[in-house]
């Protein structure tokens, strides 16, 4: 039914004469999916959608906690949501593949008009903090090459201190979630011997789940951590790489 009300609404604004860019800004949906539907007659999208729902994914069994997600949290990515599901589920392994359910998500965002929005990027310079005042916290991910030629992602986790540059990072096999992020702030904060009065971090979904008008909603285990710990928490606006810079060069060390 969602896609079907899609459908009429792209057919609407295309008989009042807006253009594919316009319609797609109107209705907030991605500009493939009104490209798609922009020529489509009435009875090859019946078909369509027929013939989509004969075929049923390994993900479908996920398909509403999906939706959920990319409704809530439109700026999700796939392998977030992958791992999400992972421990809401509590299972190693999943039935299908990562890169087959990255697929998956971009045919949900196609057939329910979920646009990934975009983010402008901030800049803005910050001086050095004093001793134990503030330490900088970024993930990111590289491949390498093994042994036998293959391809493999590997995943780092960066701290360091704001004042004297001292820096940690730990590095895994599988993408972040938060509870393996909250073990690396362990590791970390024995690596240094304790931890700082703030901590700066971009805005990932492993520690918050959204941002209203500067009102920050964290993940219940990170919110827990954070409160039984006691650290502030600072979260740069679309990776600001000048307020978070110390940090921005971890995987380069």
């Amino acid at each position: 039914m969602k896609s079907w009300m899609i459908y009429e609404k792209i057919q609407e604004l295309k008989r009042h004469k807006l253009n594919k860019s316009q319609t797609s800004k109107k209705l907030g949906i991605d500009f493939k999916t009104v490209n798609k539907y922009w020529d489509m007659p009435p009875d090859d999208f019946a078909i369509a959608r027929q013939n989509a729902g004969c075929r049923r994914k390994k993900a479908d069994i996920y398909k509403d906690y999906v939706v959920e997600c990319l409704q809530k949290y439109p700026d999700m990515t796939a392998a977030q949501i992958y791992d999400w599901i992972k421990e809401q589920t509590g299972k190693k392994d999943l039935e299908f593949q990562e890169r087959a359910f990255r697929n998956y998500v971009v045919s949900i965002r196609e057939e329910y008009g979920i646009k990934k929005p975009e983010h402008s990027r901030q800049y803005e310079a910050t001086e050095d903090p004093p001793f134990g005042k503030q330490a900088q916290v970024d993930m990111g991910e590289i491949i390498l090459e093994t042994v036998s030629g293959r391809s493999k992602k590997v995943y780092c986790f960066g701290m360091v201190l704001s004042n004297s540059r001292q820096k940690y990072a730990l590095w895994r096999e599988r993408p972040w979630t938060t509870r393996s992020f909250i073990e690396a702030h362990i590791k970390a904060f024995e690596f240094f011997g304790g931890r700082t009065q703030e901590i700066v971090y971009d805005q990932d979904k492993v520690l918050a789940v959204s941002e209203n008008h500067g009102d920050i909603i964290y993940t219940d285990e990170f919110q827990i951590f954070k409160e039984t710990i006691g650290f502030d928490v600072f979260l740069c606006h679309g990776a600001d790489p000048e307020s978070k810079g110390r940090i921005e060069n971890i995987m380069s060390i």
